[in-house]
């Protein structure tokens, strides 16, 4: 599976973000009569402007507005991937080539029309510069086989890849003027600067201002082929989620993004308020190198842990809006479980188990980040719950609580006893799931080698190369299922995504990879 260490990377950006919203940002005037701007309120994670070489939450949200990908998602439904430049695409049989047949009459920004060496430009550009999005294309070459088309050739059955075109970080930039500016397909590549003030692409919307720490502006671009934008400009701002419910509560904003559970609640009616489950799953895992523990290993405790937790519980500490994680994979993607099949709490059948392990009232360590919050939620009401909900059960919790860093270091290096974490879809299809299997990236941190498994190591191997939607639901759901079954992972809840805006601002759908899309957004 093409995937980097995405769990750690997505945490030390949330820490980041965190730390950098101490003061507000700079301001932005409120939205002009007739709604021609529109003032979005969010807590930074913001390195780059160059789609290359973006992989943030917030630079994300940017390059979806300022640049155009191949393929790209009807508003929050990521089931299905829709032609965007490209205006048809087809999966070979075995799974290996995607051929996309281009969009006639589309424009960069300065008006000169979008070719087919454009993209392969762009997409090799990505692949070769070997930054953060880098992975996204991993063992994919790229070529143009005629004026019309572009080729993509795997080499492995790669049915993920529809769904990884849509990703921002693979917007087509104009070739000619990104090599003007020191662009490069490669490693040697010093086009970045230019980018970090400038746009190179087709989307509907150009970077007027850009600045990491405080706040993005855009406006809109009038050579942008499709529909024409609401908003003439969207000021985006870096906020800290105490002063964005403030600001959006007296209207000098009209988005706030970054808000908890409690800090939406009572909203008043001169808002709109929209509560969904993020792709977000927290998840326990249970240590499994006996060098660790000579407890978390034994499978009967394993069992005791998913039966003994009170989910019902868990969900009320998140809030309106989250949901029960039935397995690993979200509700959003391709091959998740239904709730029906989600564990139930059953704490007669937990302490039948962990009186089958031979286990005498064991004691273990959860490990887990402090100063973390993930869509509003902290770990430690969560990790003081599943501390009760075991006791209930004989199971003594120490709470390990430490900082993100540290607690990180012990996660990607295996050394945790037990953990409480969170995995968010680097794209949004099944396959970043398989990451959880032995031998993986999150097994691994678990402690779970390769070889442990070998029924769901074949199951996965079966789902990595299945093709067509049934087949690969079917395939899925089964990885899933046996995981449940056999895993050291425990799959808890998704927390709630919460958007407050206006009244005025219509078409609000929260996206699991690039959180809105600004473009999409509407007034009345």
């Amino acid at each position: 599976m093409a995937t980097r260490s995405q769990t750690a990377a997505v945490l030390l950006a949330g820490a980041l973000a965190l730390a950098a919203c101490g003061s507000g940002g700079a301001q932005a005037p409120a939205a002009q009569s007739g709604g021609k701007t529109l003032v979005i309120d969010t807590s930074f994670d913001l390195k780059t402007a160059d789609p290359g070489r973006t992989y943030e939450p917030t630079g994300l949200i940017v390059g979806k507005a300022t640049y155009e990908t191949l393929l790209t998602f009807d508003g929050s439904d990521v089931t299905k991937p829709v032609p965007a430049l490209a205006e048809s695409y087809e999966l070979s049989d075995d799974g290996k080539v995607l051929t996309l047949k281009l969009k006639q009459g589309a424009t960069f920004a300065d008006g000169s029309p979008i070719t087919a060496d454009d993209v392969v430009f762009s997409l090799t550009r990505v692949r070769d510069m070997k930054g953060s999005p880098s992975f996204l294309l991993d063992g994919v070459e790229v070529e143009k086989t005629d004026d019309t088309t572009v080729t993509m050739t795997s080499e492995k059955a790669n049915a993920a890849l529809p769904y990884i075109l849509p990703n921002p970080a693979l917007g087509i930039l104009n070739s000619d003027v990104v090599k003007e500016n020191g662009g490069t397909a490669d490693a040697q590549d010093k086009a970045e600067q230019y980018l970090n003030a400038n746009s190179a692409g087709s989307g509907p919307y150009q970077i007027e201002t850009f600045n990491v720490s405080s706040q993005v502006v855009l406006k809109a671009n009038p050579q942008y082929h499709g529909d024409k934008p609401a908003y003439e400009k969207v000021v985006i701002r870096n906020v800290e989620s105490a002063t964005q419910k403030l600001n959006v509560q007296r209207g000098d904003s009209q988005l706030a993004l970054n808000l908890s559970g409690d800090q939406v609640a009572n909203m008043p009616d001169t808002l709109q308020v929209k509560k969904t489950a993020s792709a977000n799953v927290f998840f326990l895992l249970a240590n499994q190198d006996s060098e660790i523990s000579d407890v978390t290993t034994n499978a009967k405790f394993v069992e005791a842990v998913r039966k003994g937790v009170d989910y019902s519980g868990l969900l009320e500490l998140a809030g309106e809006g989250a949901a029960r994680a039935p397995g690993v994979i979200p509700s959003q993607i391709l091959g998740a479980l239904t709730e029906g099949e989600a564990v139930q709490r059953d704490v007669e059948g937990a302490k039948a188990a962990l009186a089958e392990s031979g286990l005498s009232n064991p004691t273990v360590k959860l490990e887990y980040p402090t100063e973390l919050t993930v869509n509003g939620l902290s770990f430690q009401p969560l990790a003081e719950r599943v501390q009760a909900n075991l006791k209930e059960v004989g199971i003594t919790v120490d709470l390990q609580p430490a900082p993100v860093t540290t607690a990180l270091d012990n996660y990607r290096n295996g050394k945790e006893e037990m953990g409480l974490w969170y995995w968010g879809p680097d794209y949004p299809d099944p396959n970043v799931y398989l990451a959880f299997l032995p031998g993986q990236l999150v097994g691994e941190r678990a402690g779970w080698k390769a070889g442990a498994n070998k029924e769901l190591e074949e199951l996965g191997e079966k789902a990595a190369t299945a093709i067509g939607d049934d087949a690969r639901t079917q395939a899925y759901q089964e990885v899933q299922r046996k995981l449940n079954e056999s895993g050291p992972f425990v799959p808890l809840i998704q927390p709630s995504q919460n958007i407050v805006a206006a009244t005025s601002v219509t078409g609000i759908e929260y996206h699991p990879v690039w959180q809105v899309d600004v473009a999409d957004l509407g007034v009345q």
